[in-house]
């Protein structure tokens, strides 16, 4: 792989999705760190929710890599208001812009004590996103003050002129500004003592501090390339401001050698999936999900999939460990002396058929998506345990248009980017159970499920059409099961009735969710 490809190649963003939540509760040591991909949003974090959303890598210009290198940087910011703020306001008034300057240049301070091997990394960020920043001759008033205050502060230089007064309270207030964080970092106070100074810096500004703050900065403008000569003149300046000179090399920085490492490691890594098909699913009409901004945690019911293991772990065993109040005392000792082995082996049940899960996502399972979703997220966590070999798809129409996404593709493990690819999928249309069943058939001749499970809740929309998809593939060796899900038990039995008709060659029916997995589960039971 030349080093040229590697820096221009794309980053899939469950690659990056995987790398940042690894990245952001190391660097925050905040274990519940989860973050969501947002195309068009620039990084925010809510604190109380224990998120951080973070725009793709299209968000930003440069290379491939450039953008790979503003994209971490920008994680790590994030990643320290996680860890070292308690508070965060709306930048869209003075009064939380300013608080939120002063929060981001003493979080940097803080984080580069723990996270010193940032530091190359926060100096590139700064010069290559030097164009991003506003020219203050361009901006009037209150508006130019308060950007000149940020900037001054953040960088230590400001990108444009200030006159006489201006300059004057400007620098007044950075220097009240710097005089807060020291003190806050020696004396170790939280945000809200930070936020009780503001007023005095509104104050020395003479703004308003519900001024609001015009949005200048456009997607277009982040990090916006600029020539290698004019990012090294800034990185030049970013050293000397920081009085780095001695430690620091320019070209160290400017080819972010350590960086480049990990870099190479996730095209591979990106490499790797593609290999195994993803990007191959288009031949065939399939899709996977582009926008992965909603987060897969809502779909995971933990208490369902542990009930779901705790059954799994009971299969073909004459006795059941419970624990309990009351109960049989074990005594270890004499268990021990009276068998001639007294070693335990747990032997883990596992099946070697190969299972293809087709799930309904037409618009009638609207009211109940969110339990749906969840019970399918249990089913595979429970595949995925009993190191079942399984692929998962879903239908629903998007634009007007059929579409079957690919929730986990055969040669892939279950892991929560396929719950994330589940999750972003909106129940809506009809359906058109034969058309999916054709689209997906030259997957199937391919890969060679013995069974296919399909999870649905209507009438398909051409009986005819989906017996003879049917019969279709059991003259290629694929058993069709259905599993029809009702709202009530009346519901479930009349919606039984309807797959009767279709030839399955096996039909089960539930009127409660939590009970898909289970239901099916058994189908796999010797």
């Amino acid at each position: 792989m030349s080093f040229s490809y590697v820096q221009n190649f794309s980053l899939r963003n469950d690659i990056l999705i995987n790398l940042g939540t690894f990245l952001s509760r190391r660097w925050s040591g905040n274990k519940k760190a989860t973050i969501l991909l947002i195309e068009d949003k620039p990084p925010t974090t809510k604190l109380d929710k224990n998120t951080i959303t973070m725009p793709s890598l299209r968000y930003y210009n440069g290379t491939e890599f450039q953008k790979y290198r503003q994209w971490r940087v920008s994680l790590w910011y994030e990643s320290m208001r996680l860890a070292l703020s308690t508070k965060a306001l709306s930048n869209d008034h003075a009064f939380g812009f300013i608080l939120n300057s002063i929060e981001l240049k003493r979080i940097e301070i803080l984080g580069l004590r723990e996270w010193r091997g940032m530091e190359n990394e926060v100096i590139f960020n700064e010069g290559i996103s030097w164009l991003s920043r506003p020219l203050l001759n361009s901006l009037y008033g209150k508006h130019k003050i308060v950007e000149a205050f940020s900037q001054y502060l953040i960088t230590g230089y400001v990108k444009g002129e200030l006159f006489g007064s201006e300059s004057d309270r400007v620098q007044s207030a950075v220097n009240f500004a710097r005089e807060l964080i020291d003190e806050s970092i020696e004396e170790n106070h939280r945000t809200e003592w930070i936020e009780r100074q503001i007023p005095k810096i509104i104050k020395i500004l003479q703004i308003d501090s519900l001024f609001t703050i015009p949005i200048v900065t456009l997607k277009s403008k982040i990090g916006l390339s600029m020539t290698e000569k004019n990012l090294i003149k800034e990185i030049e300046r970013m050293i000397k401001i920081r009085n780095k000179e001695k430690e620091k090399s320019t070209n160290d920085i400017m080819a972010g050698t350590q960086i480049l490492r990990e870099y190479e490691s996730l095209v591979k890594e990106s490499k790797k999936i593609d290999n195994k098909g993803y990007s191959t699913m288009e031949q065939f009409g399939l899709e996977v999900p582009e926008s992965v901004d909603l987060d897969e945690s809502v779909i995971y019911d933990n208490d369902l999939i542990t009930k779901l293991k705790s059954v799994i772990r009971s299969w073909k065993r004459d006795w059941r460990e419970i624990h309990d109040i009351t109960g049989d005392e074990i005594d270890i000792e004499s268990v021990i002396e009276s068998q001639p082995k007294p070693f335990l082996t747990d032997f883990k049940n596992t099946i070697n058929t190969k299972i293809a899960l087709l799930l309904d996502h037409s618009s009638s399972i609207d009211d109940y998506e969110l339990e749906y979703k969840k019970a399918t997220v249990a089913l595979c966590e429970a595949l995925k345990f009993l190191d079942v070999k399984f692929s998962a798809y879903a239908f629903s129409t998007k634009n007007k248009k059929v579409t079957c996404w690919v929730i986990k593709h055969p040669d892939v493990k279950w892991t929560s980017i396929n719950a994330r690819n589940l999750v972003q999928i909106k129940a809506s249309g009809g359906t058109p159970l034969a058309e999916i069943y054709n689209l997906l058939l030259p997957l199937m001749k391919i890969y060679k499920p013995d069974i296919m499970i399909t999870l649905t809740d209507g009438e398909p929309s051409d009986y005819n059409a989906v017996r003879s998809a049917i019969k279709t593939y059991k003259m290629n060796g694929i058993h069709m099961v259905a599993v029809g899900v009702g709202k009530t038990v009346n519901n479930a039995i009349n919606i039984g009735l309807n797959l009767k008709y279709l030839e399955y060659e096996r039909i089960l029916v539930v009127s409660q969710l939590n009970e898909i997995p289970t239901r099916v589960l058994s189908l796999l039971q010797v």
